[in-house]
């Protein structure tokens, strides 16, 4: 972006929210329209105009390199938040967008400021500005962010920076309904992403799927009085017992965060049940304690890397009993108890990108290229007062390749499990594959692999193949075994279809394929390969923040069983295509 620079211009005060961008941006030109319609309207500076006498310097907003080459720092920070609907569109003027804007309370200035990772005075960093955006569009109650340079001020060897952000439609007051692997689930939420435009969660729900009914309460504040602490207190009451979650933290929110510190706890009790081809096999009831205080220490940003060492002290008990209402086809989860300190590492390179109409519609997305490797382990024994001697493992890696312009290919895998004195045990390994080739902007082609095993696991703990992870066209939890793998190919589509200003319009071709391996937690043997295919409709919705496409999919299963219907319908909300 290039930008006419003032020199002779007091400084305005602070962008109010609610203001164009592109009037902002526009008033930033010396003699532009935007700068006339600014001084019509009786302001004698803009927001975003730049000088101090009122005299027009010609000249162009430096390069973020030649910035930071030369030692610029940030001067004044402007916000915008901008509507849901934009009033200076003629296709978003109707009295329903204006009505949506008027009851919408748009998030809070400070609470936006509150989540940069730069600040007046602070030298500029483009990477800093970078990070920023990705942190403000992983809030769900923000459609999109852009962050810029907008004047330059010479002498002082500074520059204005402004923050632009649009909200989305954060309450949700209503129903909701999804349909996956052949079972219905309903629900009724009064929920806020963005409570008083303060970026706070709070939630009361009800819901009633295959699982339990639940009414659950959440609140949920990613800043603490303003502060990089987040804190979460949630409590569901369940037809199968009840569950409470607390939790306070300060967590690594940047690449180049130093320090970070937390403790949680989890308690309740639940009814878990085991599957066997889209049926239950038998029930049983876990009562569940977890603790957990951690800690962790990090250089920083250096070279394009970030390196972290991470520590903490766990507590994590289930104790297991028969259900009064299910006769038990496999025997009984053995009772678990361990208490332990573990500690870990962490890398993450600094390498991301965006792009447009991949997994979303009609938003920006933020892709992970770098690699990303964490390596924990941990130590229980019985004078901690755990209920076995064992050592805790865990490893998850990530990467991702650009091939030219129109080709991505992404990996990752996670290990986690025990070494007992009888041998390894619960261990679980997964490795999974995607990738995306751009055809055109409306097409794309999308494949992935993903492979599981697992290892003497636990008898609460299945391996599941079914409608409600990929199958799409059979029952959910259909197959379970010691070992799967899930093949899809898919060709998504996208339009220019915009219903109302409030949807986005696609659609996909598709066909699953996969199987199990090794016998199930009952000694019954797996049914082979299993396909689908079939059709899809995408709906992306632009203007809330519940959820970024509702997926609706017909999949025909091509290697029916007996028992399963010849056509299963897929309704589900998600935040991928």
């Amino acid at each position: 972006m290039t930008t006419n620079v003032n020199t002779g211009v007091p400084r305005a005060p602070r962008v109010s929210r609610g203001k164009s961008v592109a009037w902002v941006l526009a008033a930033c030109m010396t003699g532009s329209p935007g700068a006339d319609m600014a001084r019509a309207a009786g302001d004698t500076a803009a927001p975003g105009s730049c000088g101090a006498d009122g005299t027009a310097f010609t000249g162009a907003v430096p390069a973020p390199e030649a910035l930071e080459a030369q030692g610029a720092r940030i001067g004044r920070v402007d916000i915008v938040v901008e509507d849901i609907f934009d009033p200076t569109n003629p296709a978003e003027r109707a009295a329903p967008y204006r009505l949506a804007n008027k009851l919408h309370i748009n998030t809070r200035e400070d609470a936006v400021r509150s989540q940069l990772l730069f600040g007046e005075s602070e030298p500029y960093s483009q990477q800093k500005i970078e990070e920023t955006e990705r942190l403000l569009r992983g809030r769900r109650y923000v459609f999109d962010a852009h962050i810029a340079a907008s004047c330059y001020h010479q002498d002082e060897q500074t520059v204005d920076v402004y923050v632009r952000v649009r909200d989305v439609w954060s309450l949700n007051p209503g129903f909701s309904f999804s349909r996956k692997g052949g079972e219905n689930g309903t629900g009724f939420e009064l929920e806020d992403q963005d409570f008083m435009g303060r970026g706070e969660l709070a939630s009361l729900g009800w819901k009633s799927d295959v699982d339990r009914t639940s009414l659950r309460l959440v609140y949920e504040d990613p800043q603490l009085l303003g502060t990089w602490w987040r804190g979460r207190v949630s409590y569901a009451d369940n037809s199968d017992g009840s569950m409470s979650d607390l939790g306070v933290a300060r967590p690594f929110y940047s690449l180049d965060t130093r320090w970070s510190a937390g403790t949680g706890l989890q308690f309740g009790d639940r009814r878990m049940s085991r599957y066997r081809e889209g049926h239950v096999l038998d029930e049983f009831d876990e009562s569940v304690n977890r603790f957990e205080i951690s800690g962790g220490r990090s250089r920083g940003l250096q070279d394009g890397w970030t390196r972290r060492w991470l520590a903490g002290v766990r507590y994590d008990a289930s104790e297991f009993t028969e259900s009064p209402d299910s006769e038990l086809v496999a025997a009984l989860p053995a009772d678990r108890e361990l208490v332990y300190p573990w500690f870990g590492l962490e890398w993450i390179e600094d390498d991301f990108d965006t792009a447009h109409n991949r997994d979303q519609i009609g938003r920006t997305e933020d892709v992970q290229y770098g690699a990303a490797l964490r390596a924990d382990v941990g130590l229980a024994s019985s004078a901690l007062g755990s209920d076995r001697t064992a050592a805790l493992f865990g490893l998850n890696a990530s990467t991702g390749h650009r091939f030219g312009d129109r080709d991505s290919l992404f990996f990752g895998s996670t290990l986690t499990g025990r070494w007992e004195a009888a041998g390894l045990r619960d261990a679980a390994l997964l490795g999974e594959a995607r990738y995306y080739h751009r055809e055109r902007e409306s097409a794309l082609f999308y494949a992935a692999a993903r492979a599981n095993a697992v290892a003497e696991p636990d008898l609460d703990h299945q391996l599941l193949l079914g409608g409600d992870n990929g199958l799409r066209g059979y029952p959910l939890r259909y197959q379970s075994g010691t070992a799967s793998v899930l093949l899809t190919a898919e060709q998504r589509f996208f339009t220019n279809w915009f219903p109302l200003r409030l949807y986005h319009i696609g659609a996909a071709v598709f066909a699953d394929a996969g199987r199990t391996w090794g016998e199930d937690v009952a000694g019954k043997a797996p049914l082979g390969w299993l396909a689908d295919a079939g059709v899809g409709l995408r709906i992306g919705n632009s203007r809330s923040g519940l959820g970024n496409v509702l997926d609706v999919d017909l999949a025909v299963p091509l290697n029916r069983q007996p028992g399963i219907d010849s056509m299963q319908l897929v309704i589900e909300t998600r935040h991928s295509f």
